[in-house]
């Protein structure tokens, strides 16, 4: 679980650095090409087929829209004006989002009761702090990268939701269905490039580097790792990194970068992390992701994002326990 919070936390960090030699379109497309190689890989280690059929791979192109293309575009738009670390507590208001969006969608298996209210004001509160608006400087392109930043979890939000709606249940393995989607989402990246990613790029060393961890390993290897650390230990385990990312990010702008933090942006990713564990209370008491002892598989596509809910076990076909 460590491994995988600081691999996943990491994300923001490789972003910024590969930001030194590549534009967010470039960065984009690269990182989905390794991220799905490295699922392509493990998907014929495991000797699984990727999915078939029209319709699903239509579903697939909408899920990786949402999900991949869309949110890992902007994390890089924004993070051309605002710290890594900012980012990554930005990133954490995605269960927030998802909630809201199920909610508004009809998917939502709880109703908004006081306790999921507080907390959405609680965690939306905590957002508010981790960018200080009202501070000198907090306008313009450090504005428009915030709100980069706080659209890309609201993609991730809308990609669970649809890949709830579409893609849940089809029994599917899991692996496959991961890789396919990234392997869509490739496939819209490169048709988009040329229209936006054929800027002069600046070889450095950092950003090469940096890409490649991001693509293969915070795209690709992370969602092989979250699978395996559900199938050992269980969602309500696996789901607690979502309380470690934003503390990695935050941690390592500031040592690797240099980034400045203030008491009031960490008392901000205090709340969100607070209204997300209010959001996440059942009626009865305990948490909402131990009624599953595994979300379904094919949101392991969102990297690097938690559990926003409780979803059905998916097919035991695909396990990767023989191939991690």
């Amino acid at each position: 679980m460590a491994l995988l919070a600081l691999v996943w936390g990491s994300s923001y960090l490789w972003i910024k650095i590969a930001l030194r030699g590549f534009t967010p379109t470039q960065i984009l497309l690269v990182r989905l090409a390794l991220g799905a190689l490295v699922l392509l890989a493990a998907v014929r280690f495991a000797k699984l087929r990727l999915p078939r059929g029209a319709m699903v791979w239509v579903h697939l192109s909408i899920a990786a829209l949402l999900a991949n293309v869309v949110p890992f575009l902007l994390f890089a738009v924004g993070e051309q004006t605002v710290d890594s670390g900012l980012a990554g507590a930005l990133n954490a208001t995605t269960p927030l989002w998802a909630l809201l969006v199920g909610l508004f969608a009809g998917r939502q298996r709880a109703r908004l009761t006081p306790a999921l209210l507080v907390g959405l004001v609680v965690g939306f509160t905590g957002a508010l702090l981790i960018f200080e608006p009202w501070k000198s400087g907090a306008s313009g392109p450090a504005m428009v990268g915030v709100l980069a930043c706080l659209a890309a979890a609201l993609s991730y939000a809308l990609g669970y939701t649809y890949i709830d709606r579409t893609l849940a249940g089809r029994g599917i393995p899991p692996v496959a269905l991961v890789a396919a989607q990234l392997l869509a989402a490739t496939a819209i990246a490169a048709v988009t490039t040329p229209f936006a990613g054929l800027t002069p790029v600046h070889l450095r060393a950092d950003s090469v580097i940096a890409l490649v961890v991001l693509g293969a390993l915070g795209t690709g290897y992370a969602v092989l790792l979250n699978y395996r650390l559900i199938e050992d230990d269980g969602a309500t385990l696996a789901s607690t990194v979502a309380y470690l990312l934003p503390i990695v990010a935050v941690t390592l702008g500031v040592l690797t970068l240099g980034e400045p933090v203030t008491a009031v942006t960490l008392a901000g990713v205090a709340l969100v992390l607070t209204g997300i564990a209010l959001t996440r209370r059942r009626p009865g008491g305990g948490d909402a992701a131990a009624s599953s002892t595994k979300p379904d598989a094919a949101k392991l596509a969102q990297s690097p994002e938690p559990e926003p809910a409780p979803e059905p076990e998916p097919a035991a076909e695909g396990s990767l326990s023989r191939s991690n």
